[in-house]
C-alpha cells in the first residue's frame, strides 16, 4: 500500500491527512489538526507563519510515525498571501489579506493599468486583497528592496521543508497577475507596475515533484485550497459546484477563461484548474456566521443556532459581498448598517445571513448561466457549509437546483488524488 499526506491549511485551522488507494477509491485517515488566525501586530493583520510552520513540521512527524513509508507530501493553503525573502532570510511579518494595507495602493495600479486591461489579460476578478495590489502596496512602502523572492504561502513553507523555491500554477492565477492565455505570468503587466522582474518564476504544474523532506517526495499539488477541493469533488458531467467554507466560492468548469465585457461586470475569476479553467465568484461565505457566532453567542452548537435560525420570520437581506463585511470590527455592527432596523434577537441576524448567502448563490448561477450560455441542473456543494442542512435547504429552494452536499474533506482528496495521479504517471 502506497501512503500520501494532504497538509490542508485553512484561515481558521489546518490538518494533515494521510490518503491511499483502496478498492478503486482514496481512503483517508486525519492524523494531526491545529488552530490557525490571523494576529494584529503594529495595527496590521498578519499570520504567524513561523508557528504554522511548526504545526506543518510536528503533523508531518505524526503522520510518519503512523504510516513510515509516506511516498509524497503537499501542501494547500488559502490563495494570495505570499512570504518575501532576502536570499534565505524571511522578512516578516507576513500580512494577511484581510489588511487594508492596500487601500492605497489600489489606485495607483489602475492609474498604470486601467482594471479592465488587467481583466481582459489574466480574467481575474477585482479583490482589494489580490496579489498585485499587495505586492504594489509592498514597492510603495519600499519593502522590495532586495528582495529576491516573494512566495506563496504553501509554496514557503514546502520550501522550508525541502530548500526548494516554486510558484504553482493554479495558486499563481488567483493574485491578478497571470496570463490568461499565457498561462505564466505576465511580463507586461509587472512591467507597467515597475516591479522586480527576477520575482517572478516559471510556474510549474500541480503533479511536480521539487524536492525531498525526510526521504518523502514534496510535490506540488494544486496548492490555492479552493484548486484541490474542486479537483476533490466526484461530480458527474459538468455542474455547479461551491466550496463552502469562510469564503463561498461558487463556479463551473470551463475548457478556457471567459475575459469578455459581461465577465468583467459582474466581477468573476478565470483561476488556474488542472487541466480545466474555474470560471468562479467568490461570496463573502461562512466568516459572516462564525464572526456573528464569537460576537454574540461564542461556542453556542451551531445545529441550536440553525434551529433558531430557521424558527424566526427575520426577513430582511443583505449583500453579502458588500466591502463593509471583509473585516468588521462588529459584524453585528456591519449587519446593523445595511439593515432598516436590527433583529430583535440574535437569531434573526443568524436567519439574515443564512438566507442572504442563499440570495447570493441565487443570483451568481444567474449570472453564470448567462455568461456561459448554459443551463445547470446540479450544485455540489463541498467544505465545512456542506454540513450545514439549514443552509443547503435554503440554497436549493432559493436557486431551484439539485444540492448535493458532500461533508467529505474535499480538498484533501483532491490533494491526494494529483499525489496518486503523478505517482503512478
Amino acid at each position: 500500500m502506497k501512503y500520501y499526506l494532504a497538509v490542508d491549511i485553512g484561515a481558521s485551522s489546518g490538518r494533515h491527512i494521510v490518503g491511499w488507494r483502496e478498492g478503486g477509491q482514496i481512503r483517508t485517515e486525519e492524523v494531526y489538526r491545529f488552530p490557525n488566525g490571523v494576529t494584529e501586530q503594529d495595527g496590521h493583520l498578519t499570520w504567524e507563519i513561523e508557528t504554522l510552520e511548526k504545526h506543518v513540521r510536528a503533523g508531518i512527524d505524526e503522520a510518519l510515525r503512523r504510516y513510515p513509508g509516506l511516498v509524497s507530501l503537499a501542501i494547500d493553503t488559502w490563495a494570495v498571501d505570499y512570504v518575501l525573502m532576502r536570499g534565505e532570510a524571511t522578512v516578516l511579518p507576513c500580512y494577511a489579506y484581510r489588511d487594508r494595507r492596500t487601500e492605497n495602493a489600489i489606485p495607483r495600479v489602475h492609474e498604470r493599468i486601467p482594471f479592465s486591461d488587467l481583466y481582459r489579460r489574466t480574467g481575474i476578478q477585482f479583490q482589494p486583497f489580490n496579489t498585485i495590489y499587495q505586492l504594489y502596496a509592498d514597492k510603495l512602502a519600499g519593502r522590495l528592496e532586495g528582495v529576491t523572492d516573494f512566495l506563496l504561502i504553501p509554496e514557503y513553507l514546502m520550501y522550508r521543508l525541502c530548500g526548494v523555491k516554486s510558484h504553482e500554477y493554479t495558486n499563481a492565477t488567483t493574485g491578478g497577475m497571470v496570463s490568461a492565455a499565457a498561462g505564466e505570468y505576465d511580463r507586461e503587466i509587472i512591467r507597467a507596475l515597475d516591479l522586480p522582474e527576477h520575482l517572478f518564476r516559471p510556474l510549474q504544474r500541480p503533479g511536480t515533484v521539487i524536492g525531498r523532506y525526510r526521504d518523502v517526495k514534496v510535490m506540488l499539488c494544486a496548492t490555492h485550497d479552493t484548486g484541490s477541493a474542486v479537483d476533490g469533488i466526484p461530480m458527474e458531467g459538468d455542474e455547479l459546484y461551491l466550496s463552502s467554507g469562510t469564503w463561498s466560492l461558487l463556479g463551473v468548469k470551463t475548457p478556457r477563461p471567459l475575459t469578455d465585457e459581461a465577465s468583467e461586470a459582474a466581477n468573476y475569476s478565470n483561476e488556474g484548474g488542472v487541466g480545466y479553467n474555474r470560471y468562479q465568484k467568490n461570496i463573502m461565505g461562512m466568516w459572516l456566521v462564525n464572526r456573528l457566532r464569537e460576537e454574540l453567542c461564542p461556542g453556542k452548537p451551531w445545529d441550536e443556532i440553525t434551529a433558531e435560525a430557521e424558527e424566526k420570520h427575520f426577513d430582511h437581506l443583505v449583500d453579502v459581498n458588500d466591502p463593509v463585511f471583509l473585516a468588521p470590527e462588529s459584524m453585528k455592527g456591519a449587519f446593523d448598517s445595511k439593515l432598516p432596523h436590527p433583529p430583535k434577537c440574535t437569531a434573526g441576524y443568524f436567519r439574515c445571513a443564512y438566507r442572504s448567502l442563499a440570495e447570493g448563490y441565487r443570483q451568481t448561477i444567474a449570472e453564470i448561466e448567462r455568461n456561459t450560455g448554459k443551463e445547470y441542473r446540479k450544485l455540489y456543494i463541498v467544505g465545512g457549509g456542506a454540513r450545514n442542512r439549514y443552509l443547503n435547504r435554503l440554497t436549493e429552494e432559493t436557486t431551484g437546483k439539485q444540492v448535493i452536499a458532500l461533508p467529505i474533506e474535499a480538498t484533501a482528496l483532491g490533494n491526494i488524488s494529483i499525489q496518486t495521479e503523478a505517482e503512478e504517471a
